[in-house]
């Protein structure tokens, strides 16, 4: 799939997001915003996975650790055929499908119910290691917040990864700067983040999140490492593709109202035809 298809793809995930919490009133779209580039690389050009067959025993594994931006995620897997888009707009409803965190009974395509933050990586590192015990080659993607990374539990499953060498476990940290609390620096600084990773054991490259060349050599290299994990840190922006979300710390956990929302799809609508005018 080509750079514009993907770039098409993303903007609708960032569309299905606002969708998805303003019909909630409620739901956490910055970060589902920050994250869509990664979401549709993994599942339109990078994982094994097959809608028509969600459980399929060979199929690369996902588990979004920051489970509260699921927004975009549900979006994903609706164009590519998980369930019906018109879904997005009973987000958090009592008996719906999706819910404000990820529910793998009740979803097609979630490998792991998330949401307590530092408990979807140790959950990706069990499966990874399940991988190696049943000489499977499927692989297992997790996606962290920079903000989660604060979470003990995170570096306890980093050090379970290297000591298992578990080389088919990719960690992608969805760098965008901002928590619920403030700005990632104000509240517990946890740079130089690469190098907290490396003295873990884990290979890492630092990329722009937003940049799907980036994103596949990213990819690419760790496919290659062999012997140890592979950490990807991207940089992204907080509420990206719509103006007045753009790194801003109050749009982590709030839905829009009337008129913020008709901006938003505007704006994303004006995304979106614009990148299908280069098709």
């Amino acid at each position: 799939m080509t750079n514009v298809q993907l770039k098409i793809l993303a903007a609708k995930a960032r569309l299905g997001a606002v969708i998805g919490t303003y019909y909630a009133k409620s739901g956490h779209p910055g970060g589902s915003l920050s994250a869509a580039d990664i979401f549709t690389y993994l599942y339109f050009n990078e994982m094994n996975v097959d809608p028509q067959n969600p459980d399929k025993a060979d199929r690369d594994r996902f588990v979004l650790s920051k489970g509260h931006c699921c927004p975009s995620l549900y979006a994903v897997l609706a164009m590519k055929g998980y369930f019906e888009w018109d879904e997005l707009k009973k987000l958090r409803h009592v008996g719906a499908m999706l819910q404000g965190h990820p529910d793998m009974k009740g979803t097609p395509g979630i490998d792991m119910s998330s949401g307590s933050l530092g408990q979807g990586i140790s959950a990706a590192c069990g499966m990874a290691l399940a991988a190696k015990l049943g000489n499977n080659d499927y692989r297992v993607y997790t996606v962290l917040g920079d903000g989660e990374c604060e979470e003990g539990q995170v570096w306890e499953a980093a050090m379970f990864a290297s000591h298992n060498n578990l080389d088919n476990l990719v960690v992608i940290v969805d760098q965008n700067g901002l928590q619920i609390d403030g700005t990632v620096e104000e509240v517990a600084g946890i740079e130089p983040l690469d190098k907290k990773f490396e003295a873990f054991g884990f290979e890492v490259e630092k990329i722009d999140g937003h940049n799907f060349d980036e994103i596949a050599a990213a990819l690419e290299k760790a496919k290659a490492t062999k012997g140890k994990p592979f950490a990807i840190l991207a940089r992204t922006v907080k509420g990206k593709g719509v103006s007045f979300m753009e790194n801003q710390v109050g749009w982590h956990g709030k839905a829009c109202n009337d008129g913020e929302f008709e901006i938003a799809v505007k704006e994303l609508e004006a995304q979106i035809a614009e990148l299908e005018a280069e098709i």
